[in-house]
């Protein structure tokens, strides 16, 4: 795991995969409340960050629908 790491040093695929790690790190019960705590707020740092980038991603594919269906040029979106 990468803890040095910000959400926003990755992309989604490399954050959904190390929070995928996370939760199995959680489940294993193998963890003091410490390290369960810190692995928590990093699942809570990447939970969100994988959001937003649904989020953006859902709202340019809309953008494309819709310019699609009235044949307006698509916008690239930041």
């Amino acid at each position: 795991m990468t803890d040095e790491m910000t959400p926003l040093d990755l992309d989604f695929e490399t954050a959904y995969r190390e929070l995928q790690s996370l939760v199995e790190r959680l489940e294993s019960g193998e963890l003091t409340l410490d390290q369960s705590v810190a692995l928590y707020e990093r699942g809570r740092q990447l939970v969100a960050f994988c959001g937003e980038c649904l989020d953006r991603a859902d709202l340019r594919v809309n953008r494309l629908v819709g310019d699609a269906a009235t044949g307006l040029s698509a916008e690239r979106l930041e």
